[in-house]
């Protein structure tokens, strides 16, 4: 056979937008003024430097411009070049782009590394072509992408669940239960009885449901090994056992987080540099809309200094598309807003909702093809393409827990329903903020959340798209004047518009703009202009103390490596300089969980020998304890493992966790409207009134301030509990009794003194806590019989305790009126001091009721 000719290699330009001229396949005559921009900044500023951020809005076209500085740098410098994309279905869209748009051949690898085919191997491996493939090809114990030159990561925003998967193991008591079940066990030996109840699935309330923790350092030591050999053991051949094999060693290095539902193992920053696909790159591009100026970036990816270009100009006033947002939550009721859904899902033809668990997808699949008979798509059914759904009318798109990587440009879909936000998509970031106050932390990720999720249906400067926010979490963010005045001023004005038009309004009054919206002709035009004044009006801020946040990110980095290799010296420095930079008062909560990694990483210094580390340990403890009052969890555990906790730390740890409880409950009641806080308070009130439903609203009282709250209808059982920390308040309920004309008889008296022998055999942490039995009576009397069994049952008498709640019910009312979100540690000092005031806190009122012996307050009578 003829021997083939060397193929012919053309010379690229010198910078990436000159290259854009000579692909002769291209659709686009050029490029826009800010992609040319963006590209010769690259060029001058960062072409050398390790790792590089571009941040270009959505529908910007921040494809082409990644798929160019690829294109470019692979002819340019010989270099293998992989571009990576959160999914499949963006990969394949990606390429198409490259081969249909631009005029780029580019490779695509999904799947399985066996089917990749040898032509598409070479061609990546001999650099000829760009590789564009997911981030879960790369990161895995065995990539075959093990040594490209240079990484360009689209959606860097959506990197952290994919990039942490590799260190991150996720045991949920479903899906892994026996692995779950061997963890529990080797945790029962170092947490409460209340903890290992709601582990093993004994819940009495919300309460328990939303319930997240963290084993403390010292005791992550004391159980490592066995903790070790019980994963070891029953880790099986699914997906844990690629994460164990990247974890196992290094379990000194990884953070133990625990919910009602599941058990997190995972370190606090993925150390990425220990993988060497990654690690080893000549450069890292992160390509993003949103790129945060807090560290937020370096902090998810393990790299501690990431050269960002700044936006290009113009961009900072004005958006991407037009969004006309509905909160039907606002003026209608449940029943209302489900019919106002399925009558917009009429209207629109093909409409997209995003919900927050599978388990609420579910729910709106089932209605939507019960009652409307649409054809329902999941996240699986868009994996590998979208066309069938964009091909299909009428249908519905319901996809949980993905709020970026699908995206349903111009007519593909212009109807998106989000249904809810959760602040948190992990235990980590769910304990840093509600039991940290660490939100300032979270502030830049959070929002970026918010505006992946409201922009799958606008992905371009002349698209819109309806967004119809429902649920719990996301009308009450999107809806706070304070919170929107950090979001971009066009987002601000779409947002103020859509809540104006949602405020006392009817179903048919929205169906009717949203008629108008759709048809998007002269009659939006004036409402379009409306917007468009707004935006000019305002501003956009920046949230507070992000320089802080960003100075200290090398230093997190460097303590996670030295924890990682059990350098504990190194550790407690980089440790001291984080808190060094860490000034800002609303940083207090993070402060003080840094001064506890501090004061661990010395105690465990101190323990393999080191000199003065000992009281290095206890100093870093004490002022994690003083940094932040309103953390229990520091209050109680910030001790170290040497000494145990005053009465008075105690007494005020279980106050703070009385407050990190009502703050839970007043955020399930949400904060959008008073409608479901009023129901509530309604139920209590009326309740408490009669005596069929007193007990009943006893335990609602307890659960509106802050207690877990129980009843039990079985023999010999008391009425109510209410139970917090190590105290617990049980209730023999008089409120049936005929006036003060009463008498209490030897058998009520007996059931109240041995209610608390009950609670501790059945109730979840009960066996240790200090009971307090309670009788609630208008009684004044007590037969001779009676009065021996009553020395130590608290005597309320129901006018009392009836006047009591309706000043407790007045003061969270009160309270609720400065609430936004768990976390804000002002608001929890100003909550622990209300509930002092009015004796509804948990260790002022049983002190109280101490002193009220019903022996003494009975007149014993024959």
């Amino acid at each position: 056979m003829a021997f083939k000719k060397n193929p012919t290699q053309t010379p690229a330009p010198e910078s990436p937008d000159r290259l854009f001229r000579d692909l002769p396949r291209r659709k686009h005559p050029s490029l826009y003024d800010h992609q040319g921009q963006i590209l010769r900044t690259y060029v001058s500023d960062a072409v050398n430097v390790s790792d590089v951020a571009l941040q270009l809005p959505t529908g910007s076209g921040k494809t082409l411009v990644g798929l160019l500085l690829a294109e470019w740098r692979r002819r340019r410098f010989k270099e293998r070049v992989v571009y990576l994309c959160p999914t499949r279905q963006l990969v394949n869209q990606v390429v198409e782009e490259a081969s249909t748009k631009y005029g780029l051949t580019v490779e695509a690898f999904t799947g399985q590394v066996k089917r990749y085919t040898p032509e598409a191997k070479a061609a990546y491996l001999s650099g000829q072509r760009v590789a564009v493939t997911t981030y879960n090809s790369l990161f895995n114990v065995n990539p075959f992408f093990e040594a490209p030159d240079i990484i360009i990561i689209d959606d860097a925003h959506a990197a952290e669940n994919y990039i942490a998967s590799q260190w991150t193991m996720r045991i949920q008591r479903s899906e892994d239960p026996t692995l779950f079940q061997s963890v529990v066990s080797v945790l029962r030996s170092v947490i409460s009885d209340q903890s290992y109840a709601r582990l093993t699935g004994n819940w009495n309330s919300m309460d328990d449901i939303n319930w997240v923790d963290k084993i403390p350092t010292h005791q992550m030591d004391e159980i490592a090994n066995e903790l070790r050999t019980a994963i070891a053991e029953n880790v099986g051949n699914g997906d844990h056992k690629f994460v164990w094999r990247m974890i196992g060693d290094h379990l000194q290095g990884c953070q133990l987080y625990l919910s009602a539902t599941e058990v997190l193992l995972r370190p606090l920053i993925p150390p990425t540099w220990t993988h060497k696909p990654f690690s080893g790159a000549t450069q890292r591009i992160f390509m993003s809309a949103t790129l945060g100026a807090g560290g937020d970036l370096e902090r998810l990816t393990g790299r501690n200094n990431i050269k960002r270009l700044q936006i290009p100009d113009g961009w900072d006033r004005q958006g991407i598309g037009r969004r006309f947002f509905v909160f039907p939550e606002m003026s209608l009721d449940q029943e209302d807003c489900l019919g106002l859904r399925r009558k917009l899902m009429k209207e629109a033809g093909r409409s997209l909702v995003l919900t927050p668990s599978a388990g609420s997808a579910e729910e709106i699949a089932k209605d939507v093809k019960a009652s409307l008979r649409y054809k329902v798509f999941r996240a699986d059914d868009l994996e590998e393409s979208k066309t069938a759904f964009t091909n299909s009318s009428p249908a519905v798109a319901v996809v949980a827990n993905r709020y970026d990587g699908i995206d349903f440009p111009d007519d593909d879909c212009r109807l998106l329903f989000v249904e809810g936000l959760p602040r948190a998509t992990n235990l980590q970031e769910r304990f840093l903020m509600n039991r940290m106050g660490a939100n300032l932390l979270f502030n830049e990720r959070v929002q970026t959340r918010v505006l992946q999720a409201i922009g799958r249906c606008t992905r371009g400067l002349n698209d819109y798209s309806a967004v119809i926010v429902t649920g719990e979490d996301l009308p009450a963010y999107l809806t706070d004047r304070k919170r929107r005045s950090y979001l971009h001023p066009e987002l601000q004005a779409e947002l103020e518009f859509g809540i104006e038009q949602s405020s006392s309004i009817t179903a048919a009054e929205i169906l009717d703009n949203f008629d108008i919206f759709l048809e998007h002709e002269e009659a939006w035009e004036e409402a379009n202009q409306s917007i468009l004044e707004m935006r000019e009006s305002v501003s956009q801020l920046e949230f507070p103390a992000m320089d802080q946040l960003a100075a200290i990110v090398p230093n997190e980095i460097a303590w996670q490596a030295a924890i990682w290799n059990e350098d504990y010296v190194s550790a407690y420095e980089a440790a001291r300089e984080v808190l060094g930079g860490l000034s800002d008062a609303g940083l207090r909560g993070y402060r003080a969980l840094w001064h506890y990694l501090a004061g661990s990483a010395a105690e465990r210094a101190s323990s393999e020998g080191e000199p003065g580390f000992d009281g290095n340990a206890k100093q870093q403890f004490k002022k994690a304890k003083e940094s932040a009052a309103g953390i229990p969890w520091l209050i109680a555990l910030a001790r170290g493992s040497k000494t145990e906790p005053s009465v008075i730390d105690s007494n005020h740890a279980v106050v703070q966790l009385q407050v990190e409880q009502l703050e839970t409950h007043l955020a399930n009641l949400g904060t959008l409207h008073n409608r479901t806080f009023s129901a509530f308070e309604k139920r209590i009130r009326v309740g408490l009134q009669a005596a069929g439903t007193f007990e009943q609203a006893q335990v609602l009282l307890g659960q509106h301030l802050g207690f877990n709250a129980g009843k039990k209808e079985v023999d010999a059982s008391p009425d109510p509990w209410w139970i917090i920390g190590s105290i617990a308040i049980v209730f023999e309920d008089h409120a049936n009794a005929k006036g003060e004309g009463s008498t209490i008889d030897a058998t009520k008296a007996r059931q109240a003194a041995s209610h608390p022998d009950w609670l501790r055999e059945h109730v979840a942490g009960a066996a240790t806590a200090s009971i307090y039995p309670v009788l609630i009576t208008p009684a004044t009397k007590a037969k001779q019989g009676a009065i021996p069994h009553l020395g130590r049952v608290a005597h309320w008498s129901l006018k009392d305790f009836l006047s009591w709640s309706e000043v407790a019910l007045s003061n969270i009312r009160e309270l609720r009126r400065n609430f936004t979100e768990p976390g804000d540690l002002a608001w929890r000092a100003q909550a622990a001091e209300a509930l002092v005031n009015v004796r509804a806190d948990a260790p002022g009122l049983t002190e109280w009721l101490s002193n009220r012996p019903a022996r003494e307050h009975l007149i014993a009578v024959p």
